[in-house]
């Protein structure tokens, strides 16, 4: 059985071999998604990092917009090893870590091109648009199968199946808009 020492991160399309053993993070998701979702979160991205004793990253949001404390993922790494001790979906040992994540945030699902829409991002591709594959501009939401990246005074599509990392970049405006609001 695969024993967890504690804390989190997910993307539900990443497949990695651990063990000669594929790793399938939606079957990670299928097991833990649905005592989070219970619990107030959201997965934002499953990762099984490194090599000796790999490492389950489990990225968590609160449903609520809320900031994560630690307490949640306390709460969240207690959930989670023991569903995943029960499963055992990982033939090896490993680390588990839960973790937020923060503001300048991967971009993993087709709702968060929409949700981050007016805020810039550094975008990086499987397989070249217009002869490139790393973007940086701002988010302009998704039309059909891709996501539109205002690139100087150009708006690109990018093929949300092409992109292979994509996270917020720390900005002045993104900060200003992630600040609790202030009940005067």
């Amino acid at each position: 059985m695969g024993r967890a020492a504690h804390f989190l991160l997910l993307d539900p399309f990443d497949h990695w071999s651990c063990d000669n053993r594929l790793f399938d993070a939606s079957k990670i998701e299928s097991v833990i998604g649905p005592s989070l979702a219970a619990m107030g979160y959201g997965i934002v991205r499953i990762a099984l990092t490194g090599g000796g004793r790999p490492t389950l990253q489990v990225m968590v949001e609160r449903a609520d917009d809320a900031a994560m404390t630690v307490e949640d993922c306390a709460d969240i790494s207690h959930t989670v090893s023991a569903l995943l001790d029960v499963a055992d979906p990982i033939a090896s040992a490993y680390v588990l870590e839960i973790s937020s994540p923060g503001i300048d945030r991967p971009l993993t699902r087709r709702a968060d091109y929409e949700r981050f829409a007016g805020f810039e991002a550094r975008i990086e591709l499987q397989r070249p648009v217009e002869g490139k594959r790393r973007f940086r501009g701002k988010l302009m939401g998704v039309e059909g199968d891709d996501a539109k990246l205002l690139v100087g005074p150009d708006t690109v599509r990018l093929p949300l199946d092409a992109i292979a990392r994509a996270k917020l970049i720390l900005t002045d405006e993104l900060i200003a808009a992630t600040q609790p609001q202030s009940h005067r």
